[in-house]
């Protein structure tokens, strides 16, 4: 199998990030799945890896990235090095580096010979908040043939719904969240809801969804502690013929964690792969 490793692109305002490739060179050309990761998360994360090696196994190719401004660094990749960065991220930048990693793929990358990867079947996977800018970019662009949801919330001002609270972020400048593994406090400038507010049509996700005319697959624990299973339901009521798989008692991770020192998938998390390789068509 072949892993490459941090390749480095140029996303929005210019700045950096990371993705990585995973496939099994064979000379045969294979399905694309484009990897989006949520809130406070990276492409390094936990066993994201084992499952990338899963679906290369299966006979795709495996892309998952880092959003440029995640917070991380080229030089510090599973860390977050840059908390300003972080506070300066925003939707449409994270809009923005998806559709620089659709261009870099039709480039005609070195580490992907044109033999080994079929342009026609490119899928997008979101998890949490990822899903929800999934959703929007699948929307907006054809090339995606097909989207699965895995934990993802169905809205993107899930967090701002607290009485009096964007006043309070307006005058402050920012707000902060903590991160509960690394201690850290982490920034979100102001900025990223005047984005939300120029864009608050387009940022919808039912309604991107109510319009995506491709195949979709929601997939939930009943047991996530974060996204409420709730959430699947709305996205599923904004598409109703979409695939809803719930996953009896799995969490926000299906299982996961960070560092995760297993070479096994956890149960709830070799389901969710299960699912999802039969939705992309494989065995």
């Amino acid at each position: 199998m072949l892993q490459a490793k941090n390749l480095q692109l140029t996303g929005a305002a210019g700045r950096p990030f990371l993705l990585d490739l995973f496939f099994r060179p064979d000379g045969q050309r294979k399905p694309i799945v484009l990897f989006a990761h949520g809130f406070k998360g990276f492409k390094d994360w936990g066993h994201w890896h084992l499952i990338g090696q899963q679906f290369a196994r299966a006979g795709m190719v495996f892309l998952p990235f880092n959003f440029s401004h995640n917070g991380t660094t080229l030089a510090r990749p599973a860390e977050f090095a840059d908390l300003d960065a972080f506070g300066q991220n925003n939707y449409s930048k994270e809009l923005a580096d998806l559709r620089a990693v659709l261009a870099w793929l039709h480039h005609g990358p070195a580490e992907l010979p044109a033999h080994e990867a079929d342009l026609s079947r490119i899928y997008l996977i979101g998890h949490s908040r990822g899903g929800a800018i999934a959703s929007i970019f699948a929307h907006e662009d054809a090339r995606i043939g097909r989207l699965a949801l895995w934990a993802s919330v169905s809205r993107l001002d899930y967090a701002w719904q607290g009485e009096g609270f964007i006043a309070q972020w307006a005058a402050q400048g920012q707000y902060e969240v903590v991160n509960g593994r690394t201690g850290q406090s982490m920034p979100i400038y102001y900025q990223m809801y005047r984005d939300f507010k120029a864009n608050e049509e387009r940022f919808s996700v039912g309604r991107a969804l109510q319009q995506f005319n491709r195949p979709l697959l929601i997939v939930h624990g009943t047991a996530d502690p974060a996204v409420p299973v709730e959430a699947a339901h709305a996205l599923y009521r904004a598409k109703n013929d979409a695939e809803l798989q719930l996953i009896e008692g799995a969490d926000h991770v299906f299982g996961g964690s960070h560092p995760y020192e297993q070479q096994e998938l956890p149960l709830h998390s070799q389901l969710l792969a299960s699912h999802t390789l039969r939705f992309f068509g494989q065995p």
